[in-house]
């Protein structure tokens, strides 16, 4: 019999050729995986690009959209405090308009000197308050007469006059702002008929005399 050696294990024999082939295949396997591996982070980074430029435009519409509210919202509170300031002024108006005859009584009694005690204070506290109201009284004698603003109610003619022009108020007139709310009521005088004529007659006589004689 043969004896065996203890220790030892027979192994058996691998070709040479079939260790030589099992290297390359496990290089050319991790050289595949180094490849994908580029390719797939190209692939998240156009998919993150897509998703950033997806927020991006979402966000510039919001912006845009808040924009727009934001203006809206600033025309509404300008045509608001527009509508307040003018129902106030209207609603002053019409208050300041009933208490006209009033101040015209008072206007009366202080030309005749009646204007004495308890209803000459009563009547400046009044005035005050209209004052403060914004109430502005305008008409003086002597000033243009203005269509706009002045209510003819005589007409007469003057030789010291060069435009129409207003001699006597009858009645002074009240704004508030620029807003009329009663025209003054007034007499008016014009030029004499032919005296404005007359001076460019004159002035042409002078003219081709070569000017006033002096003495």
């Amino acid at each position: 019999m043969t004896e065996e050696t203890p220790g030892f294990e027979e192994k058996p024999d691998v070709p040479s050729g079939a260790q030589e082939d099992a290297e390359p295949k496990a290089a050319d396997s991790s050289t595949k995986e180094g490849k994908a591996a580029p390719a797939g982070d190209a692939a998240k980074e156009i998919a993150l690009q897509a998703q950033l430029d997806q927020a991006q435009t979402a966000l510039g519409e919001r912006t845009t959209d808040l924009q727009r509210l934001q203006a809206e919202y600033q025309n509404y509170r300008r045509r608001v405090e527009r509508d307040r300031v003018t129902v106030k002024e209207i609603a002053i108006a019409g208050l300041l308009t009933e208490l006209l005859p009033v101040l015209d009584d008072i206007g009366r009694a202080r030309e005749h000197g009646e204007l004495v005690g308890g209803f000459k204070s009563v009547a400046e506290s009044l005035e005050t308050v209209a004052a403060k109201m914004g109430l502005q009284q305008f008409g003086k004698e002597g000033e243009p007469f203005d269509p706009t603003i002045h209510e003819a109610l005589m007409h007469s003619y003057a030789p010291d006059v060069t435009e129409t022009t207003c001699v006597a108020i009858l009645q002074p007139g009240y704004r508030i702002g620029e807003r009329t709310i009663r025209p003054a009521r007034v007499a008016v005088a014009e030029p004499q008929p032919g005296a404005a004529k007359d001076g460019k007659e004159d002035k042409s006589a002078d003219e081709e005399s070569g000017g006033p004689e002096k003495g």
